[in-house]
């Protein structure tokens, strides 16, 4: 798969693990969420299309497997008890390229708005 390649999201669950209503624990934060997850990318998963994350700031750590992340035309692969930041300025989506069932927790904050 080239890196100019954003697939759609495949062979992907997400399970909602916890949250927290922002509103009520931080002045100016109504509206926003903290949240965490659990990812779990089969072999030959994507998460995609490619996607930004302004307005959504949040980390990732990998439980197992390896994921790799493409953002600015670079591949880089993350195995267990490493992460990486989601900031404004990242672009990115990610693929599970092993043989091994891949598993993150992911934790952001998200808008509560419709």
């Amino acid at each position: 798969m080239s890196e100019q390649t954003s697939p759609s999201t495949q062979g992907v669950t997400v399970e909602l693990l916890a949250a927290v209503d922002l509103g009520p624990e931080i002045e100016g934060m109504a509206g926003r969420q903290l949240r965490m997850r659990l990812v779990t990318m089969a072999p030959g998963a994507t998460f995609g299309p490619e996607h930004d994350h302004k307005g959504r700031p949040g980390t990732v750590y990998v439980l197992q497997g390896t994921i790799t992340d493409h953002r600015d035309g670079v591949a880089t692969e993350y195995g267990p008890g490493l992460g990486w930041p989601e900031d404004r300025n990242t672009l990115h989506w990610l693929e599970n390229r092993g043989t091994e069932t891949a598993v993150e927790v992911s934790v952001d904050i998200v808008s509560t708005q419709t």
